[in-house]
């Protein structure tokens, strides 16, 4: 049988596993046992894709405007959509829209598309990573659908999941990537949860763990995965898994998300760390531009003001760059702050950064001119986010401190705690805040995810 039929049966094969996982009993055994058989096989094909005929004619990216469809938001720089305000106050009983439990450990952040909730989740006990959807309206589960099962690692950092990175969504598929079994694959399902296609991108060497989110843009759907072993940076065809063009990276362990930005009059697929910054054409794949000069681990998903691009880290020195985006190579201003996890924003002109430390700064974009600076304390993981002119924060004990975007100084608007742990970064769309945390429940860790707003 041609391999790429057999490969289109499993996909076929996991739709009726979705149909069955929702039963109990000896349903329910039926469907784990045929999620094993379609997740091998795959793996026995090589991560080999379904015939360019197999599914319907691939659609545009297609969100909503008050959708928050990605890792760091539809402009994928961590400013909320224009839209209802969003609560400036907050707590476990206080502007509680709904919170739903959430299985397993993940620091993955929610995908908000139309009425649904995307998640991803990692099982210890079970050796299960899935992805979940929940009603948007009323936190409701709708489905959970297993993607790997089994291949789990100890090894890492104790802070990371394997379950870090976000979902995707182009408004008809979603795309999710995890570490299994020492590689990292790529997986696409729809929107009922029913897996469509899994491609093995590559051998991954664990070092700290695995967070890089997908990106989308056009046809493609964009994966790294750097680390000691192998360093790869691919596009996929959103609709096949099939890869489109890659590139080798330095064998290095780094953490960063690609991200796509207009810089210099242009699309840029932009890529930190391994000591590099580089930037591809995202269509061709073609290099448009690297120099030296990021750190060796980089965390942060870099973000422009048009012109330049900033590049931050925190190993093996603390760094902060300005870089030209026209391809010149200049270096316009950098600093020695570090800002290694938390993802920075800019807003009018002004760059915001909430240090590990728990220092809130402010520098003018152009010239790395300090305008404030403001000890909030706690430890940050999750990145800054803005709505309207506010800021949030979120400490990795699960405080989030609201303050003004403004270069004038810093202004507290507000500060709440909700759970006892969180590395997750929260999203803002359509006036409420998704947030995933953890509480301490009788000496057990249980995740929740948090709508948060006015009803």
């Amino acid at each position: 049988m041609d391999p790429l039929a057999d490969s289109n049966c499993c996909c076929c094969l996991g739709r009726v596993y979705q149909r069955l996982s929702s039963g109990r009993g000896l349903l329910g055994v039926l469907a784990a046992g045929l999620a094993t058989l379609v997740v091998g096989f795959a793996l026995y094909r090589g991560g080999e894709t379904p015939a360019q005929g197999a599914f319907p004619k691939l659609a545009p990216i297609h969100v909503g405007e008050q959708d928050w469809p990605w890792w760091r938001g539809p402009s994928r720089n961590g400013v909320a959509p224009q839209g209802p305000p969003a609560p400036l106050a907050w707590s476990a009983t206080e502007n509680v829209v709904w919170k739903v439990e959430v299985p397993g450990k993940g620091h993955g952040s929610p995908t908000v598309v139309g009425d649904r909730v995307y998640l991803t989740a990692a099982e210890a006990d079970r050796e299960v990573q899935s992805v979940l959807c929940f009603d948007r309206a009323t936190g409701k589960r709708l489905w959970q659908s297993t993607v790997h099962e089994g291949g789990f690692t100890t090894k890492g950092n104790q802070k990371s999941s394997l379950a870090s990175s976000s979902v995707a969504c182009d408004g008809e598929r979603l795309y999710a990537t995890f570490l299994n079994r020492e590689a990292v694959f790529v997986s696409c399902l729809d929107l009922s949860g029913a897996l469509l296609w899994q491609t093995r991108m590559t051998d991954f060497a664990l070092h700290q763990g695995f967070a890089a989110s997908p990106a989308l843009y056009g046809d493609l759907v964009y994966a790294t995965a750097d680390s000691k072993g192998n360093g790869l940076f691919a596009a996929l065809r959103r609709d096949t898994g099939e890869i489109a063009w890659k590139h080798e990276r330095p064998k290095l362990p780094n953490y960063t998300s690609p991200i796509i930005l207009e810089v210099a009059g242009r699309p840029q697929v932009l890529l930190t760390g391994c000591n590099l910054v580089s930037s591809y054409d995202p269509e061709t794949g073609k290099k448009l531009w690297e120099i030296p000069g990021a750190t060796e681990e980089c965390v942060t998903s870099t973000v422009t003001d048009g012109t330049v691009v900033f590049s931050s880290g925190g190993y093996p020195r603390d760094h902060l760059a300005a870089i030209a985006g026209d391809g010149s190579g200049k270096v316009v201003w950098e600093n020695k702050s570090r800002v290694y996890v938390p993802s920075m924003v800019i807003h009018n002109g002004y760059l915001y950064a909430v240090l590990d430390a728990g220092i809130a700064m402010c520098w003018k974009a152009s010239d790395g001119t300090e305008m404030w600076k403001q000890r909030l304390g706690g430890t940050f993981s999750a990145s800054l986010v803005l709505a309207g002119n506010a800021l949030y924060a979120t400490t990795e004990e699960g405080h989030t401190f609201v303050f003004g975007a403004s270069p004038q100084g810093f202004e507290s608007l507000g500060e709440n705690q909700l759970g006892d742990s969180t590395f997750s970064t929260p999203v803002i769309c359509g006036g409420r805040i998704y947030h995933r945390v953890a509480h301490e429940i009788d000496g057990r860790r249980q995740e929740f995810l948090y709508c948060l707003g006015t009803k």
